[in-house]
């Protein structure tokens, strides 16, 4: 039997047990950077199966490791993220969520079953793979600066370094038993932003006594939404969003300071280090042009992700030889933003999507909400993909 029938067989007597974890992870959310039982318990399997892994790095994160018996072959890096976010969660399920506040809504319970089921095939079929299969338990997707890069930061590469990193995502809009790829930039860059408009406040009855913060904040507002817009290049997508506005006054009674907090998103480096300046400049412009001054704080996050444009098309034409062609979806941009994007700064990445909506189901549950939930089908579809594409890129 070739191996992608190996991979396939192997994945469907797997799924039972991978399902069983996936819902033990489930049941046991933990937020970003304190993964300290999810890890524990993916240690006590790796050591149940017999593969050598490195811990800790960032607190909870991990890498374990198959070397594959046969001479030859390049180093491939699987990666999966671990917490999970703060979130009360709401949809029905009976292996609900037991941290109370605390829920796998982004699906990264799935990624780590799909990544230890791939383990599981994978040393079984060592003795018939060629390289080295890094595994990588990432804490801290969900926080900035994101556990991808503190991972790196630490060295979890000092010893052996990859020759390309591959990541699977869910995606709730898209049917259990596909999967999508999107060469080049797929996912935005995104940055925190916060500004604090000060001026002199007093009654909402006087404002000739007063110097209006919240008049200023709604300007700066108006304007940078204006002018970020206008002036952002042609074809690169761009998102200036407030979603949090405290003017922590009353009806009549006009506060010393406005708080404003928002994100910035686009697709382009360079377009967002001048889209900083822009904010930076207008916002003091009208502050102090209206008497008042701003503080202007932007969190630096997560870079835009760039899937390598050859890793990504070899990785698609694998996916079809393993599922078929109308399994395999041709993805847009998103301006959704990941960690993952550290590591394709470094290195030739690629992070493709696992659909997880069943069949026909005209609902959409969306991640990072309370009723987010998936088709449990989709994880012996990312089993199979994650360790056919690692076992074609090891022996190519």
């Amino acid at each position: 039997m070739d191996l992608k029938n190996q991979i396939k067989e192997n994945a469907g007597k797997y799924l039972e047990e991978v399902i069983s974890i996936r819902r033990h992870l489930h049941r046991n959310p933990e937020l970003s950077f304190n993964e300290e039982e999810t890890s524990t318990y993916i240690r006590g399997l790796l050591d149940k199966w017999k593969v050598p892994y490195e811990f800790p790095f960032v607190g909870t994160g991990l890498v374990a490791s198959i070397r594959g018996e046969m001479t030859g072959g390049p180093v491939i890096a699987l990666r999966t993220d671990m917490d999970a976010l703060p979130i009360n969660e709401d949809a029905g399920l009976e292996f609900t969520s037991e941290n109370k506040g605390v829920m796998h809504a982004c699906g990264h319970d799935i990624h780590m079953a799909c990544l230890l089921g791939s383990i599981m095939i994978l040393n079984e079929l060592r003795s018939q793979l060629k390289g080295t299969v890094l595994f990588i338990f990432q804490p801290g997707e969900e926080k900035l600066p994101g556990g991808a890069k503190l991972m790196m930061e630490e060295g979890i590469f000092n010893k052996i370094s990859p020759d390309m990193i591959i990541a699977q995502h869910v995606l709730p809009e898209m049917e259990a038993g596909t999967v999508g790829f999107k060469p080049g930039p797929y996912m935005a860059s995104s940055d925190e932003i916060y500004l604090t408009v000060k001026g002199n406040g007093g009654h909402g009855a006087l404002p000739e006594t007063i110097n209006d913060p919240v008049l200023m904040a709604s300007h700066i507002l108006i304007t940078l939404q204006q002018e970020i817009n206008r002036k952002s290049p042609k074809k690169i997508p761009t998102v200036l969003s407030f979603g949090k506005v405290i003017a922590n006054g009353a009806v009549n009674v006009i506060p010393d300071q406005v708080e404003l907090e928002g994100t910035f998103r686009t697709m382009n480096e360079e377009w967002r280090k001048e889209a900083h300046r822009l904010i930076r400049q207008i916002a003091k412009g009208i502050s102090e042009g209206m008497g008042g001054t701003v503080d202007v704080e932007i969190r630096h996050g997560y870079p835009v992700l760039v899937n390598d444009p050859d890793l990504t098309q070899n990785c698609r034409q694998k996916a079809i030889e393993l599922l078929g062609e109308k399994k395999v979806v041709d993805m847009d941009i998103r301006m959704t933003a990941e960690d993952f994007a550290w590591y394709s700064q470094k290195y030739p990445s690629m992070m493709y999507r696992l659909g997880v909506k069943t069949p026909g189901q005209e609902e959409i549950f969306p991640l990072h909400t309370s009723r987010f939930k998936a088709d449990e089908a989709a994880i012996q579809t990312g089993i199979q993909t994650m360790s056919w594409l690692a076992v074609s890129l090891l022996n190519k």
